[in-house]
This record gives C-alpha cells, structure tokens and sequence, in this order.
C-alpha cells in the first residue's frame, strides 16, 4: 500500500495536481491567451514542478484539451441537473435552461474567454473536442424534444438530429458575436443574450414542428 500525506493516498494526490493545474491553466490562459502561456508559466501559479505536470499530460494542448473537457463536463452537468427539474412545457422552460447554459458560461469571464474566445485554430485535437461538445448539446436538445414530442420515426431522426446540430451551431455563433462587444458584468446585456437565444430557439422548433 502507497503512503498517504495530509490523508491522500497517490492517486488522490496525483488528482488534486491535475485539478491545481488546471485551474493555474484556467487563470493563465484568460489572462494570457493560449499561445501567451507556457508550461513552466502554469507551474509556478500552482506551485507544481514541471515533472509533476508531465507526469499527467504530454504537452500544453493536452493540458489545455483537459481543460476545456472539464469546463465541458460542469456544464453539461448544471444544464441536465437544470432539465430534470423541469415541470412546465416547452416554452416555460427553454429559457430557463438557456439561461442556465448562458450563466455557466460567463458567470465566469474566464471560462467565457477559454471556451469561445480561443479553442478555434488551436489543433485538430482541440477543433474535434469542440465539435464533441456540439454533438452532445444536440443530443440533449433531440432528448428534450423527444419528451414534449415524442420519439419520431425512424426517417425522421435523422432530420431532427441536424436540426439540433444547427441549433446548437447557431446559438453558438449568437454568442461568439456578443462576446466582441460584450460587458460580462452587464446584468441587462446578459439578458438580452437569453432573449435573443430563446427568440432563436422558439424560431427553430416553429419550423421543425411544420
């Protein structure tokens, strides 16, 4: 049996490195952009050697890929845990869940700057994680629409499928514009960007109920 320091075993230890790491990364790379942060840059923050750092990932991308992973995974989990508690019909609850999905975004500018303001163009790796994040927010649209629905028919699945793909791309788009002039502290801002996400989700769904 490994030792254990401060009450950590070795792979609990190894996990509170990774998750120091990841959040120095988060820190840096807002402040610094991508290409502006190195490794040794996020070690000092967290106060971990280089070894230890390459001990759980390969290089800055990896670090970076990790990060937006774990950015992807809490935010995945606040809009589910948010859609589980849902008891009203459609149009009571989208905005309630696109408002949790804007809020998991830029109630941290950090994470609103790592996620949409620098994961494209950095790799191929990263373009992939993206697209992975899109297909599961698509996923968790066609489910959605599959409650108020109903499951469709086989022919039809495929249509709604792109349909959430689209959506999702859409909305996406919708808040990479309002980053560029954006007041991330500005409450009626945000706002806006809620309405304007619902008026497009409603939009939508108009055209897929035809």
């Amino acid at each position: 049996m490994g030792r254990t320091i401060r009450g950590l075993d070795a792979g609990q230890r190894r996990a509170e490195r990774r998750e120091q790491l990841l959040d120095a990364a988060l820190k840096l790379f807002a402040a610094n952009g991508y290409l502006g942060t190195s490794i040794e840059q996020i070690c000092s923050t967290a106060y971990i050697g280089t070894k230890s750092f390459y001990e759980l990932f390969s290089s800055r991308e990896e670090c970076y890929l990790a990060l937006l992973q774990r950015t992807s995974e809490r935010l995945e989990e606040r809009v589910a845990g948010a859609a589980a508690q849902a008891t009203g019909n459609e149009r009571q609850e989208a905005p309630r869940l696109l408002a949790t999905f804007v809020h998991a975004l830029v109630d941290d500018p950090r994470i609103t700057k790592v996620t949409f303001g620098m994961a494209s163009g950095i790799s191929e790796a990263v373009e992939r994680q993206r697209r992975t994040n899109r297909r599961w927010a698509a996923g968790f649209l066609a489910q959605l629409w599959d409650r108020y629905d109903g499951p469709p028919v086989d022919e039809q699945r495929a249509v709604r499928h792109s349909v959430a793909i689209g959506l999702v791309g859409g909305m996406f788009d919708l808040i990479s514009d309002w980053l560029l002039d954006a007041d991330l502290t500005n409450k009626k801002q945000i706002e806006a960007l809620i309405d304007d996400l619902t008026t497009f989700y409603i939009t939508v769904r108009r055209g897929l109920a035809i």
